[in-house]
């Protein structure tokens, strides 16, 4: 069981790793949540041009070449070998945010240190947290966007046509929705920035929370050339508002996911580490 140090209110933490079981793990954590809280707050009114990207252990294999998991070739990331994809650029390019974020385990900690070279800015369960309880979506109402992955953005904009979903979420509608290619994105980086791009200048949202894979170490830094906005790296907090989360990923363990009965729009979805546990909430569309 977590101690009450690392508790996000509004949320249950299902994750079992026992740093949250460590007192010493993260002592500030509370009041740093409240900090970041406070800077989204300052950074979007004051319209500021921001880049958070979140850092996790995929993210270490794939910045190293190690053909692990959805960094292998062939996979999901990418169809063709590291080499041929230019991979130099993404290496650097993770180094160029603005501010990092990383999940408080002290493997993943300590790993963040090997290949980027930065401090770590705030815990990533912040904002894992921030989606399950809705924060963000109360506090960025009218401002808020999504980048992610086609189908899964694809899915959102059907649910927000719910009103029951509208209100489990807190959130009339996203401003935006900006897709990206559900797989393959890194085997032309330059093309997959030109797809974001040619949304984002048409966007209007002050706030974008983005789950876009391993195409996010070449691309998140680029993102400011076409939009003033806060661009928050949130993972697989896309999957919780597209009602694919697995709830024992760090802080979802009471999230309902809400799903459309059209089996046409799940059709060649990337469901990470979804397994249908938990609860699940079918919609029917009434026309």
């Amino acid at each position: 069981m977590y101690l009450k140090q690392y508790e996000i209110e509004g949320t249950v933490n299902n994750d079992q790793n026992p740093c949250f079981s460590n007192p010493n793990t993260f002592p500030n954590f509370q009041e740093e949540l409240e900090s970041f809280k406070s800077l989204m707050i300052k950074l979007v009114d004051s319209n500021s041009s921001v880049t958070f990207y979140k850092y996790g252990d995929g993210d270490y294999y794939f910045l190293k070449k190690q053909s692990v998991g959805s960094a292998t070739p062939g996979k999901r990331a990418l169809s063709k070998s590291y080499d041929a994809i230019g991979h130099e650029k993404f290496v650097e390019g993770a180094q160029l945010c603005d501010m990092y974020t990383c999940e408080i385990y002290p493997e993943n900690r300590s790993a963040f240190v090997e290949v980027i070279n930065r401090e770590i800015d705030f815990p990533a369960e912040y904002g894992y947290g921030l989606v399950s309880n809705k924060w963000f979506f109360k506090t960025f109402a009218g401002k808020i966007g999504l980048i992610g992955a086609d189908r899964k953005i694809e899915i959102i904009k059907n649910l927000m046509e719910s009103e029951q979903y509208q209100e489990y979420l807190g959130l009339e509608k996203f401003e935006d929705y900006i897709k990206l290619p559900q797989q393959f994105a890194c085997d032309d980086l330059d093309a997959t920035e030109k797809m974001v791009a040619e949304q984002l200048e048409k966007s209007s949202s002050k706030i974008f929370l983005m789950g876009m894979g391993h195409v996010k170490s070449g691309l998140i830094h680029r993102l400011k050339k076409y939009r003033d906005a806060v661009f928050l790296d949130v993972g697989s907090a896309i999957d919780a508002i597209a009602g694919v989360i697995d709830i024992d990923r760090p802080f979802f363990g009471d999230w309902t996911n809400y799903q459309i009965d059209e089996p046409v729009l799940y059709e060649g979805v990337d469901y990470l580490q979804y397994n249908g546990k938990g609860k699940t909430l079918m919609l029917v569309r009434n026309d």
